[in-house]
């Protein structure tokens, strides 16, 4: 087994979907996209399932072909648009599927009708997201269009919240307004005589601070995998726990001399005499390279600094001249006791499914249930 792991706790997954259902008392349709956000999507799919989750989705149509060929036969939703010469695979895997136009409605009803199976569409409406959907005006229209059509079925009818994560005021009239344009096209859709099936449309922040989104499902990606929403003040109620836990090990550990420079471009200097550990792990594994002289990581129950550039395959930790840290001895980067994902992201910028999904294939994943 090598040095670098990412250990998954599956006891945390189970825990964040408890609290989710406990709030919302709403079904849960749990988001497995890019290998569930480089957690493994097979594995957090069997355990989401056995803890109450309804729906599994996915961005492509390969995701949900590998979930079918793992055994997995729950409802699982695809959230992107294909490509033509993917939907007999879509069709073929049993996938429900987001739509939100006429041309794309057409190519699923052909292969219906070639294949007799019945497609089950969710008509997307693009309340202001900008990215898929129908315009709120035309979803009684497509929706009758679905509903018409013997080889289409309307399973479900959502929106995707563009600023629900932010409670800057601003942001809350934007969301307020998807919200209530949302709604008015499932009213409008009723109206024509169609029942819009499962109507879903909230996300992490919505799910958060907007109980008003939460319909008969709920969508929280980033939440059940542990991380708060971007602005986390009102998240006090939701203490979910992270499900990754990166580690390594020390490998080489050396003591150097003050004025001795540390890694390529020579960016951090020894300020005295202390011992420098080396640890296999760099960015071809996904630990940022941004994070030379900034991340610390936890080591004999201290947080030790990173120092000088991360290379491709190894990096570099200041040990201090008295650690009593030998080589071979387990570190953790982020996770279980040192500093979680979401605060490695902050620090450089950006949001912790980024982190999370560039943790690279070649990091063994271990998983751990405590339950």
């Amino acid at each position: 087994m090598r040095a670098t792991r990412a250990f998954i706790h599956l006891d945390h997954l189970k825990e964040n979907i408890a609290l989710v259902r406990e709030k919302t008392g709403k079904a849960v349709c749990m988001p497995l996209k890019a290998d569930a956000y480089g957690h493994g999507a097979l594995e957090l799919a069997k355990t989401a399932l056995a803890a109450g989750v309804k729906y599994l989705a996915v961005a492509t149509v390969g995701e949900g072909a590998a979930l079918r060929q793992g055994g997995i036969e729950a409802p699982v939703l695809l959230l992107s648009i294909p490509l033509p010469e993917e939907i007999t695979e879509l069709a073929a895997s049993d996938m429900e599927v987001l739509a939100g136009d006429e041309e794309y409605i057409e190519a699923l009803e052909q292969e219906a009708a070639r294949t007799g199976k019945r497609i089950r569409i969710h008509l997307k409406i693009d309340t202001g997201m900008g990215r898929i959907g129908c315009t709120p005006a035309m979803a009684p229209v497509l929706a009758s269009r679905i509903a018409e059509s013997k080889n289409l079925m309307l399973a479900g009818t959502a929106t995707h919240l563009a600023v629900s994560d932010s409670l800057a005021a601003k942001d809350r009239a934007f969301t307020n307004r998807q919200l209530e344009a949302f709604s008015a096209a499932v009213e409008g859709i009723k109206a024509a005589g169609v029942d819009p099936g499962l109507v879903h449309a909230a996300n992490t922040g919505a799910v958060t601070f907007y109980s008003g989104a939460w319909f008969d499902m709920v969508r929280p990606g980033i939440l059940l995998y542990g991380y708060a929403p971007r602005d986390e003040t009102g998240c006090a109620a939701l203490a979910v726990k992270p499900l990754m836990e990166l580690v390594s090990s020390l490998v080489f550990i050396k003591p150097i001399a003050k004025g001795t420079t540390v890694s390529y471009g020579r960016t951090w200097k020894a300020k005295t005499g202390t011992i420098i550990g080396t640890l296999p792990i760099g960015y071809a594994d996904g630990l940022p390279r941004g994070l030379g002289n900034t991340w610390r990581i936890l080591a004999g129950g201290v947080l030790r600094l990173l120092v000088g550039r991360i290379c491709m395959d190894q990096c570099m930790v200041d040990l201090g001249q008295d650690s009593g840290l030998r080589r071979w001895d387990r570190v953790t980067i982020f996770g279980g006791g040192a500093p979680h994902a979401g605060i490695m992201a902050s620090l450089l910028g950006t949001i912790p499914y980024e982190i999370t999904c560039n943790i690279n294939k070649r990091v063994p994943r271990i998983y751990i249930d405590k339950n």
